[in-house]
């Protein structure tokens, strides 16, 4: 038995959808729920089966703080 105490889950703020067509003609299709990032300044988007795609914040290399940007 450990003292640590469980991190409530966190619900998703927005959906990424993937759009067909313009106006009333329009498909949404929903394809993940999108996450923001602790600090404001990005997003993580799960993908089934490929992983997560995570958005962010157009900054400096140096003062994003991310690993290895390739």
């Amino acid at each position: 038995m450990t003292n640590e105490t469980a991190k409530p889950k966190r619900k998703p703020t927005h959906r990424v959808y993937h759009v067909t067509g313009d106006g009333e003609d329009s498909i949404w299709t929903p394809i993940a729920p999108c996450f923001p990032h602790k600090d404001g300044r990005g997003w993580n988007v799960p993908i089934p089966f490929i992983g997560r795609v995570v958005i962010r914040e157009i900054t400096d290399r140096e003062s994003a703080g991310q690993g290895r940007l390739v």
